[in-house]
């Protein structure tokens, strides 16, 4: 038995001795469960939102991680995209023109075509038709080769950032099943705790009404008049006192009377 049903007896068994205390401690037992409910409806919906900001909160923090290697593919396909002619207007060109500018394509050209030349030399064709060919063919080949290389490069961390986004994906198809199952017990707590406010209500008054019909009902308990009413009034702790000589307050003073 709380607190206010406690208070609710000693009120109702001071102002209507036997029945008054069973009536009071059955109204304060229901202001009592309904506040009781209401607070552990209310502790049920901020655990199940500390759940839903702690998902968000990792969800955010996979993301992040995985930002860097998502940018990464995002950039190496565009790339691709570009030494494959489907980027924008001009793109190809100058993505072929990057590799052919860059130092590893020089450093080979230089390699290859001394290599040649030292061949030639050593043979005594250095003056042929075959050595001016092959060098003429050298560098296109060589261009080719490298763009295939860096394709299949640029295809690795392409790959990469698409399992980064997968993952990101994932992890937000996990996030989502996980914050829906949350928010419905967030909204069964509040339901929950509206039923089983109404119903602690309605119990206490149940009860309050129980121990009224105990004694008779209102007809046998107050009497059916006013000077019965009286009487019964008269015999409880504050009637006895000499407090009110009428059905309400009478003819005292009730500033006197405290």
């Amino acid at each position: 038995m709380g607190l206010l049903s406690v208070l609710g007896g000693i009120a109702g068994n001071f102002f209507l001795p036997g029945v008054g205390g069973a009536i009071g401690a059955g109204l304060g037992g229901a202001i009592e469960g309904r506040e009781s409910v209401g607070q552990a409806s209310q502790a049920q919906q901020q655990a199940a939102q500390g759940g839903i900001d702690e998902q968000r909160r990792q969800f955010d923090a996979i993301r992040q991680l995985l930002q860097p290697y998502n940018e990464a593919g995002t950039g190496a396909l565009a790339q691709q995209q570009a030494l494959l002619g489907l980027g924008a207007p001009g793109a190809q060109q100058q993505a072929i023109a990057a590799l052919q500018g860059s130092p590893q394509f020089a450093a080979l050209q230089q390699q290859g075509e001394n290599a040649i030349l030292q061949n030639a030399s050593a043979t005594g064709g250095l003056r042929g038709g075959n050595v001016q060919a092959a060098l003429a063919q050298f560098r296109p080949q060589l261009l080719s080769g490298l763009i295939e290389q860096q394709y299949g490069r640029l295809g690795g961390l392409t790959s990469i950032g698409q399992n980064a986004a997968a993952g990101v994906g994932n992890a937000g198809m996990s996030t989502g099943t996980n914050i829906a199952t949350l928010l419905g017990r967030q909204g069964q707590a509040e339901a929950g705790g509206i039923l089983g406010q109404q119903s602690a209500l309605t119990g206490g008054i149940n009860k309050a009404f129980g121990a009224l019909q105990g004694a008779g009902g209102f007809g046998n308990l107050f009497g059916n008049d006013a000077s019965s009413l009286q009487a019964r009034f008269s015999q409880t702790p504050l009637g006895s006192s000499g407090f009110g000589s009428g059905l309400a307050y009478g003819n005292q003073d009730l500033g006197l009377s405290f």
